[in-house]
């Protein structure tokens, strides 16, 4: 299988974390309660994955009415042969033609204008016509219907406001299926500003807060649709400021660079911007637009200050635009040798990839997964983002200390990247109970979602965890440092699981939030995830938040949990590895030292990545009963498994924690050169007794690992398991 297709197979392989869920305790769940038929006002969407021989049919019941539907029942027909063989978010059966789906236990109540998923496999021959008439509970629903598509159209992406000023905000929308906009709301994160209920949609908002806003546009239909809009992000400053963009700039010897400059606010009469070299490299010099002026009509439009480079000097300038009354605006400038014009290139995109205009980060600085929303492949939304994505952002900011010598923003980025993607004490506050004798409780990955849930089995010998002691040990600590792999960074689905805030702290008003995403088997396609919080606290889902979807247990236990993804995390060690080398190279090993070392911390619990996921001893091992229990480092494989997880009680007087690994390891997950770092080089090498040494273990097993892989054609095949399908 493909390392891609892999990456996102496992990643929400969350049978990983369910599995290792200590044994619960309160929380009976409970059955629903009677339909209410009379109420209902429904619609149903439907949509078919089809081979030719057979199709998956995923089905999305929406309450298009006032009160919420307690219970429900799905029933439709088909014209042709379609014939089940199974189904799942439901109980489903069939008579002749005639289907018919009930609730499950954790999906029975539907929300008034919410909506619940559930889906099917059939098999057929000849023609598969799409059923024309949905029911629930009896009562006809109305056709499928679309949400609105919503447009923010002003302000634009990274435009900067003055305190006070009227921020003018504009939105389009369009309604589906003959239905009418009924009302556009403006939101700041998910603070309303205010609501417009006819075309064109507009608001002036003059009250936000110096600092980062994303903004978002939501229209509602006739039907009792919504749709939002990409979120915007702007910038409130505290008083009239000047704009410079991008804020920095590579020229190479002998040759210019522009950028450009305009205000954010409106002045009451002209205003003239200087721009002159602050302080730096004296062979960068202003040659255009030294000296620019802006009118009450032309403020906005932005001038173009140039900067020219002499023949023979490199390193770095700062330039400042000043006016009188204004915020100044800084630019960094950096003289490339003539020759260095790969260097020049890297400085131009990274100047495109930084400007918040063109929408790579949040508001907070995060990157997104993608600039787009509507985007599934690791995520199931585009702006929800991973910790490859940080580790990228690491790898970028590293080189812009390479090309420029400044290295605060490497610094910078790995600052970012333990507050919101590394989980702090309050985020994992139990794990001081954890019993590295007994890790975990074995729980079986089934291969289709209708197979779930999967119980947990304590009669299964699980191994114990060798290191979690020595961890201790290094660092005074029992937490652990590796970084979550999911982020919803606009708090799109509103779990509120904010990095930092502990377990329970709720929903806040921007976000990011901490979220899980899971895969109930190898059949479940990335279309079928279901997102939900890192804090299950019940809050959200079922009666028993989302636990009734993976574990089939009398009683259940609110808890938090994390999952690593190891190709990531050492991506991350290996972009601190070329930092402090490059950095050396300049004379500047200090400035990155302590990132480095952090780095190293990294590497050291990067190692529960090389063990069994019950810490079975590595072997043939066909089934749980078959495989023993490991007595120490015989669970490790000492290669970079698809994922290492953790978790425990919400209660910090439960009393339980678990940690897990993973019995399957990839060719493209595995990181020689992290691990030669981490066992030879010794800027990183880790602090725990043995961490140095099984790296270097490591090191010679991946590169036995990848010619053991190598096929005769010259293509690296897929990779290894220690676990027969999930047994």
């Amino acid at each position: 299988m493909h390392p891609r297709r892999r990456r996102r197979l496992t990643r929400r392989l969350w049978t990983a974390v369910v599995a290792a869920l200590a044994l619960p305790v309160s929380m009976l769940a409970t059955g629903t309660t009677p339909a209410q038929a009379a109420t209902v006002q429904c619609s149903v969407d439907y949509k078919t994955n089809d081979w030719g021989s057979g199709f998956t049919a995923d089905l999305t019941l929406t309450n298009r009415g006032t009160d919420a539907i307690n219970g429900w029942t799905l029933t439709y027909s088909y014209a042709g042969n379609q014939k089940l063989s199974n189904g799942w978010n439901g109980t489903w059966s069939q008579s002749g033609s005639a289907v018919t789906v009930t609730n499950a236990s954790y999906n029975g109540t539907i929300a008034a204008g919410a909506a619940v998923s559930t889906g099917a496999q059939f098999s057929y021959s000849g023609t598969n016509t799409a059923p024309t008439s949905f029911a629930i509970n009896g009562t006809t629903c109305a056709g499928a219907h679309q949400p609105p598509i919503t447009v923010l159209t002003s302000p634009s992406t990274g435009a900067i406001y003055t305190q006070g000023a009227a921020i003018p905000l504009a939105a389009t929308a369009a309604a589906a299926d003959n239905a009418t906009i009924s009302k556009v709301e403006f939101y700041d994160d998910t603070t309303l500003l205010g609501t417009d209920t006819s075309s064109p949609y507009s608001l002036s908002a003059s009250g936000l807060t110096v600092g980062s806003h994303s903004l978002v546009a939501k229209a509602y239909d006739s039907l009792g649709a919504s749709g939002a809009s990409t979120p915007v992000g702007i910038t409130v400053a505290a008083g009239p400021a000047i704009v410079a963009s991008p804020t920095q700039l590579g020229v190479q010897q002998g040759k210019s660079g522009t950028y450009a400059v305009s205000l954010s606010s409106q002045p009451s009469s002209n205003v003239t911007v200087t721009t002159a070299r602050a302080n730096g490299n004296t062979g960068l010099s202003v040659t255009g637009g030294g000296t620019l002026t802006f009118t009450p009509s032309n403020w906005s439009t932005a001038q173009t200050v140039t900067v020219t480079a002499d023949a023979s000097g490199t390193g770095s300038a700062s330039f400042e635009s000043t006016a009188t009354g204004f915020t100044k605006a800084s630019v960094t400038v950096t003289e490339l040798a003539a020759a260095n014009a790969y260097d020049a290139r890297f400085l131009d995109l990274y100047g495109k990839i930084t400007n918040p205009a063109n929408g790579y980060f949040s508001p907070q600085g995060i990157p997104y997964h993608s600039v787009e929303t509507l985007i599934v492949e690791a995520p199931d939304q585009g702006h929800e983002t991973t910790s490859e994505a940080y580790s990228y952002l690491l790898w970028l900011q590293a080189m812009y200390g390479k090309v420029t010598g400044d290295w605060s923003k490497f610094n910078g980025a790995w600052a970012l990247m333990e507050k919101y993607m590394i989980p702090t004490h309050a985020d994992q506050p139990t794990n001081s109970f954890y019993n590295a004798s007994k890790p975990a409780t074995y729980a079986p990955e089934l291969d289709t979602p209708n197979e779930y849930p999967a119980k947990l089995d304590t009669s299964v010998a699980v191994g114990p965890d060798p290191i979690a002691g020595e961890l201790k040990t290094a660092y005074g600590t029992d937490d652990v440092y590796g970084m979550h792999w999911l982020e919803d960074v606009d708090n799109t689905y509103g779990y509120g699981d904010t990095p930092g805030g502990g377990c329970e702290a709720g929903p806040t008003a921007s976000g990011p939030s901490y979220i899980n995403t899971f895969q109930r088997g190898a059949q479940e396609s990335v279309w079928e995830t279901v997102p939900q919080p890192t804090c299950d606290a019940f809050k959200y889902g079922g009666t028993n938040g989302y636990l009734d979807l993976f574990t089939g247990d009398s009683s259940y236990a609110k808890q938090w949990k994390y999952t690593d993804a190891p190709d990531a995390d050492a991506r991350a060690v290996q972009a601190a590895y070329w930092a402090d080398t490059w950095a050396k190279e300049q004379g500047k090993g200090a400035d990155v030292s302590a990132t480095v070392g952090k780095a190293a911390k990294m590497g050291d619990y990067l190692r529960y990545a090389m063990y069994d996921k019950y810490f079975k001893k590595i072997g043939n091992c066909v089934g749980p009963t078959t495989c023993p229990a490991g007595t120490g480092k015989d669970a490790s494989d000492y290669l970079l498994s698809w994922y290492y997880a953790w978790g425990g009680a919400n209660d910090t007087s439960a009393g339980w924690a678990w940690r897990i690994g993973s019995s399957h390891v990839h060719g493209g997950y595995q990181n020689p050169l992290a691990a030669y770092a981490l066992s030879s080089y010794a800027d990183l090498k880790p602090k725990s007794a043995t961490g140095a040494a099984d790296w270097g273990t490591s090191l010679t097993r991946q590169l036995e690992f990848y010619r053991w892989l190598q096929s005769s054609e010259g293509a690296i095949a897929g990779g290894a398991t220690n676990s027969w399908q999930g047994r």
